[in-house]
């Protein structure tokens, strides 16, 4: 199986020129709806990474050609990678930087309505669990321990790459934007064909 050690990343510049050359390759943002609604690279598919990792087999069948998967950072896109990997999808890359470094470079971006990002989601509410439970704890002892088990989950996010509050803040309304099931997927992708 190839893993994404085995690859290089794409950089902006080289995903720049691919897809000007007309014929680029499947560009899959594995971000929430929401997150794509605000800011998204022209001709992306959003494919939500619970979306992408639940139904990762019906998806090979539409998905034979080059693949580069994106997210915010690229921390998602890797994780997506893997699961496309796994269900034997070959092909795969993930932009660098995800679509920060897509903006930093300069790259065109479709807008929509403003909205916060699912990591400066996650920075809001646990700053304001350690702040509040830390205020509130010197009057309620052992209050301050929330804060505590936040700092945890995030250690824990941080060594695994990963992060629950960042999958529950996911599953908001304000994050989740319209549905994006497999069958409004499958029908855009084929659509692109």
């Amino acid at each position: 199986m190839t893993t994404s050690a085995d690859k290089p990343r794409l950089d902006p510049a080289t995903l720049r020129d691919l897809t000007q050359e007309g014929q680029g390759p499947r560009l899959l943002d594995v971000r929430t709806p929401g997150e794509f609604r605000a800011a998204h690279i022209p001709g992306s598919y959003n494919v939500p990474l619970d979306t992408l990792r639940e139904h990762r087999a019906e998806l090979r069948q539409h998905l034979d050609e080059d693949v580069i998967l994106i997210c915010r950072s690229g921390a998602r896109a890797a994780q997506a990678e893997q699961a496309l990997a796994e269900a034997g999808l070959p092909n795969l890359r993930v932009l660098d930087g995800g679509v920060t470094a897509w903006e930093t470079a300069s790259g065109p971006l479709t807008r929509g309505p403003e909205r916060w990002d699912l990591e400066r989601q996650v920075r809001l509410v646990a700053g304001a669990l350690v702040l509040v439970t830390g205020v509130v704890g010197v009057f309620v002892p052992g209050l301050h321990l929330i804060g505590t088990a936040v700092g945890a989950g995030l250690t824990v996010a941080a060594l695994t790459n990963t992060c629950a509050m960042g999958m529950l803040l996911a599953k908001l309304p304000y994050n989740r934007g319209p549905r994006t099931d497999l069958d409004t997927v499958v029908a855009a992708l084929r659509g692109s064909s």
